[in-house]
């Protein structure tokens, strides 16, 4: 798991115009909550912040005021086409506890030979892990698996600390048949056009 450090200052304004301001000094709004206090709006340089989020559920070391506190990202937006930070939610978290990610999927391996589709029923894996321990990742092996097969949650080694959060018998892998394509159309009738009929003069 990352690790980073980072300083945030207080947001006072709110809305459209204040978010455009931020934009405009390469920062991007945040909100700070967890463990039953007060939500603190903050703004946080968006360079940095993106760099960052380059690590799945990094830890942030972050500085607001003089008061330093541990946080996990827990819900980013994008601005939809350019991809540009739009506001974070950052959970506080403390060491030892645990809390609820989702952590990225890897897969490995060949399938066995024959046409053959793999399905990501889930990209990540929900879990249960120490806020300060969590992992960047699970490896999941599809080494000879044909259709029909699929990997389910308890399937999978988790590091130690880390616990499903789910049910272990959910599928998150699966292997489908590929579909033969449908057999072109009739080349006469693809390519006939009715011609249209003739009116004699009067």
């Amino acid at each position: 798991m990352a690790d980073v450090n980072l300083s945030a200052s207080v947001r006072t304004e709110f809305g459209k115009g204040a978010a455009r301001r931020l934009r405009r000094e390469e920062k991007v709004p945040a909100v700070i909550y967890g463990h039953g206090a007060e939500p603190v709006h903050v703004a946080l340089p968006s360079y940095d912040m993106m760099m960052a989020l380059k690590s799945s559920n990094v830890l942030i070391h972050l500085e607001v005021d003089g008061k330093k506190q541990l946080v996990i990202p827990k819900a980013v937006q994008r601005e939809a086409i350019r991809g540009f930070l739009v506001h974070i939610d950052l959970l506080i978290v403390r060491k030892g506890e645990k809390v609820n990610v989702d952590i990225p999927i890897h897969v490995e391996g060949d399938l066995a030979p024959g046409q053959h589709l793999l399905e990501h029923v889930l990209m990540a894996l929900p879990v249960e892990a120490e806020a300060t321990h969590i992992p960047e990742s699970v490896t999941v092996s599809v080494e000879g698996l044909a259709a029909g097969d699929a990997v389910h949650a308890h399937e999978i080694q988790l590091p130690k600390g880390t616990s499903l959060a789910i049910d272990g018998d959910d599928i998150v892998i699966q292997v489908l048949s590929a579909q033969a394509e449908e057999p072109a159309a009739d080349e006469e009738t693809e390519g006939s056009v009715e011609a249209p009929s003739e009116v004699a003069p009067e």
